[in-house]
C-alpha cells in the first residue's frame, strides 16, 4: 500500500491512500457536526480517520471513538496518529452492526458518520473491495448506521451524517425508525445557480418531532472557494 500524509495543520497529520482517502464532505461534517470539548463521541465507518483528525483541529471531544470494519483503514489512522499531535482518539476495528464488547452504550453525546452513499446495486461498483465498501452499501447500509448510532447515544445525543439529497428520505426514515428524530438539515452545491450535491442532517435521540432547515451552503464563489469553505478548512490553523 502506497500512503500519502497530508497535513490538516503543524501538529496534525492524515495518512491517506487509494483505499482510505478523503474529501470537503468530511470537512463539512465535522463542522456540522458542531462537536464539543466536553463531548463523548464516535466516528463510525471513520475510515483514514479524517474526521476525529478534523476534529483535534480546536477543542477535541474529550474522547471520539474511531470505528472501521476494516483493518487497513484503522492501520491508517494509527500512522496518522503517531505524526499527530492528538488526544482522546480511540482507534476500533469493529463492525457497527454488533459494535464492540467494551462500547460505550448509551452513554455518548455525538455519534458522526461518512456512510457508503449508494445503495446496494446503484451505479457502477468498483472492483476494489475498500472502494466498494466506502461507496457502496455492501457491508452496511443506513439503518444499520443509524440502528448503532442509537445504541451508543445517550438520551437527546446526537447523530450528524452527510448523504447524496437522492438518499434523504432513506436517511430521515432510518432516523425516525431508530428514535432519532430529524432536527436540522442543511444543503450543499457548488454554487446558487447549481443544484445540491450533498446533504447534511443531525437527529436527536428521543427528540420530538422538529426540523430546522438551514440556509444553504455554497462551495464556491466568483473568486475561488467562498468564504463559508475557508472559514472551515482554516478552523485551528495558526494565523499570523
Amino acid at each position: 500500500m502506497e500512503y500519502k500524509y497530508e497535513k490538516l495543520t503543524d501538529k496534525i497529520c492524515v495518512c491517506a491512500s487509494s483505499d482510505h482517502r478523503f474529501g470537503t464532505d468530511a470537512f463539512l461534517l465535522a463542522d456540522f457536526s458542531g462537536y464539543r470539548r466536553k463531548d463523548k463521541a464516535c466516528d463510525l465507518g471513520t475510515g483514514c480517520g479524517i474526521i476525529p483528525l478534523i476534529m483535534q483541529k480546536k477543542d477535541p471531544p474529550q474522547v471520539t471513538y474511531a470505528v472501521d470494519i476494516q483493518e487497513g483503514a484503522v492501520e491508517q489512522l494509527r500512522l496518522g496518529m503517531e505524526r499527530s499531535d492528538t488526544c482522546g482518539i480511540i482507534p476500533v476495528c469493529a463492525d457497527l452492526k454488533e459494535l464492540w464488547p467494551e462500547a460505550p452504550l448509551g452513554r455518548l453525546d455525538l455519534v458522526t458518520c461518512n456512510p457508503p452513499y449508494k445503495a446496494p446495486g446503484a451505479g457502477f461498483e468498483s472492483a476494489l473491495t475498500a472502494q466498494r465498501i466506502a461507496r457502496h452499501e455492501v457491508l452496511c447500509t443506513i439503518y444499520d448506521v443509524c440502528a448503532a448510532a442509537a445504541k451508543l447515544l445517550k438520551f437527546g445525543g446526537r447523530l450528524c451524517l452527510c448523504n447524496r439529497p437522492e438518499r434523504l428520505s432513506d436517511v430521515i426514515d432510518a432516523m425516525k425508525k431508530n428514535d432519532i428524530e430529524p432536527k436540522r438539515l442543511r444543503f450543499v452545491s457548488k454554487g446558487p445557480e447549481e443544484a445540491p450535491w450533498l446533504f447534511l442532517i443531525e437527529g436527536k435521540k428521543g427528540s420530538k418531532p422538529f426540523m430546522k432547515v438551514e440556509p444553504q451552503l455554497y462551495i464556491r464563489s466568483e473568486d475561488g472557494f467562498s468564504d463559508e469553505l475557508k472559514r472551515i478548512y482554516a478552523i485551528g490553523k495558526e494565523t499570523t
